[in-house]
């Protein structure tokens, strides 16, 4: 067919069985395509069979043509020995179980409930009234013109819109993300430690805390370049099972240091060394995870403790990755939360530069 000449398009034959992958040789013309029904049927037949052969063994380019374009063989063996505790076959199962009792099933209980994650707004904690209202300004700036809102929301609202480019938290910002917003974070980081300066220019923000914690153990993948061994990673146990998930997708080596329930689930210096000794000859550790307040166990690391894992830290040129997503939650009279960033900083000569 020449496409300058619009009458050969008269002569077009359409090929209804082939696809886009599978057409003739241009100069053989288009071949003839039918075929006797018995003959069509085995054809279905066959299709089918290896259809559902496919459906097992991987995606289908497509419907003709049986071709896989993706097997188990393929997938990432990170992603395949990969387990996520919390939303695991448990959790399944209760949701199972949830779904048969709004059916109206016969059990010996009436509710589940479900203490995989600390879901607080599913368990019927309030959200933040000023955290909501101000997220409701800023997607819809009209509402700055309502009486329902307090002049401090509207205030707090204002100002992050003329942090935004064209006024609208839909514009794009910055790789780091919104420059108000990461000043607004710098300026809680200093009063949290009692006036140790945060420079707004080393916070970077994240899709919550999971996006955050992925993003830095990512930096530290590739052996070969600075370790000939795989990348290792120390992280408490019990620990929340995102970092083992990540580990294991990233293809890196878990190193677990064990913490002692016998006295509070506390963390010695001494069961770090331990580690870290048996895990040489199989990875080289690049980083350590320490998880304060604790998740699952919910200690309070003291100063004391908290220096000491500095010195291992810096003693072992270990990247220190401090999870404090639960500063607030301490409930022990005699606990206290000290930051990693203001301990160390205070330290002196040991310290780094930290956000």
């Amino acid at each position: 067919m020449d496409p300058n000449n619009f009458s050969s398009m008269s002569n077009l034959q359409l090929c209804e069985s082939s696809s886009s992958t599978d057409l003739p040789s241009l100069d053989s013309g288009c071949p003839d395509f039918s075929i006797e029904e018995e003959e069509q049927n085995e054809i279905d037949e066959a299709r089918d069979k290896e259809n559902g052969q496919a459906e097992d063994q991987g995606l289908c380019m497509n419907s003709t043509g049986i071709r896989k374009v993706l097997t188990v063989d393929m997938v990432n063996e990170g992603i395949k020995v990969m387990t996520y505790a919390v939303r695991g076959p448990l959790l399944l199962r209760a949701n199972q179980i949830e779904k048969e009792l709004k059916e109206g099933a016969e059990m010996p209980f009436k509710t589940v409930i479900k203490a995989n994650i600390g879901d607080a707004h599913a368990m019927g904690n309030k959200p933040v009234t000023f955290i909501r209202q101000v997220m409701a300004i800023v997607t819809c700036p009209s509402l700055l013109q309502s009486d329902h809102f307090p002049s401090d929301v509207k205030a707090r609202a204002e100002e992050i819109l003329g942090g935004c480019r064209g006024g609208s938290v839909g514009a794009y910002s910055d790789s780091p993300g919104i420059e108000i917003i990461r000043r607004h974070v710098a300026d809680y980081i200093t009063k949290r430690d009692g006036g140790v300066p945060s420079d707004w220019r080393n916070i970077m923000l994240s899709a919550g805390a999971s996006d955050a914690i992925r993003n830095v153990l990512k930096l530290m993948t590739n052996p070969g370049i600075v370790c000939q061994k795989k990348p290792g990673v120390m992280i408490p146990i019990p620990q929340y099972p995102l970092y083992s998930a990540t580990l294991a997708e990233y293809g890196m080596e878990q190193v677990g240091y064990y913490l002692d329930e016998a006295r509070g689930w506390s963390l010695s210096t001494a069961e770090l060394e331990r580690s870290i000794r048996a895990s040489k000859k199989r990875c080289t550790v690049r980083a350590i995870v320490v998880i304060n307040p604790g998740n699952p166990t919910g200690q309070v690391l003291n100063r004391q403790n908290i220096e000491s894992i500095i010195k291992f830290a810096h003693k072992e040129k270990l990247f220190l990755l401090a999870d404090e997503v639960y500063q607030h939650n301490v409930y022990a009279p005699q606990s206290q939360f000290h930051s990693f960033k203001k301990v160390m900083m205070e330290m002196g000569d040991l310290s780094v530069h930290w956000s």
